[in-house]
């Protein structure tokens, strides 16, 4: 898969129901009465319509290996399927895509995206799985060390609110040195961080830098 498609076609991640940082759950539906249609031949409820039809047809032009495209043909479709809360759908896109895309980078994002969809459905320990084989792909993803911390800073929360609070501080410290690598990979990216690691007396003075 291409950068500039890696870069167009990314998972939406959108703020928590109690935290400011937390991805909202996508709700789920299905048409009851019609056969499915494969997602390759609707771009209804798209992410971005006009840049997935430029986009497909760029790839059919360029002297794109094939495996790449079919690929990236798994990756556009599951994407879709995340974005309209398919999520059993997106995940075996997911997983075609995975046994297609040979490029580091490319399976990293392919990674993320499934520990983005366990992490929405509550599957924190297997999202952390995902995003941990997403930061073996590819080290210098930020959201990937983001949401890590976000998972782990939620059951800092739960235990703190449960009166045990040497545990809540052990995840604590957990979420601190994930978004501490975060915010130096995307400095004032993550603002709401930098606050919560300042305001917990967990910050490093060059962190920002």
């Amino acid at each position: 898969m291409q950068r500039w498609l890696r870069q167009g076609l990314h998972a939406r991640e959108n703020g928590p129901p109690r935290s400011p940082w937390w991805p909202q759950r996508a709700g789920w539906w299905a048409e009851q009465d019609l056969p499915p249609v494969p997602r390759s031949q609707r771009n209804d409820n798209f992410i971005d319509k006009s840049f997935t039809v430029m986009a497909d047809l760029i790839v059919k032009l360029l002297p794109i290996d094939p495996k790449a495209k079919e690929a990236y043909v798994y990756y556009r479709d599951g994407l879709s399927a995340q974005n309209d809360g398919d999520y059993a759908e997106a995940l075996d896109n997911y997983e075609e895509a995975l046994r297609l895309e040979e490029n580091a980078i490319d399976r990293g994002e392919i990674l993320k995206n499934m520990a983005i969809i366990f992490m929405s459905t509550g599957e924190e320990e297997k999202a952390l799985d995902y995003y941990r084989q997403s930061l073996d792909a590819n080290p210098n993803s930020p959201s990937c060390l983001k949401n890590m911390g976000l998972i782990y800073e939620k059951w800092g929360r739960i235990a703190a609110e449960n009166g045990d609070q040497d545990t809540a501080d052990r995840w604590f410290d957990e979420a601190a040195e994930f978004w501490t690598k975060a915010v130096k990979l995307y400095p004032g990216g993550y603002l709401d961080i930098e606050n919560w690691l300042k305001s917990s007396g967990r910050s490093n003075v060059d962190v920002y830098f």
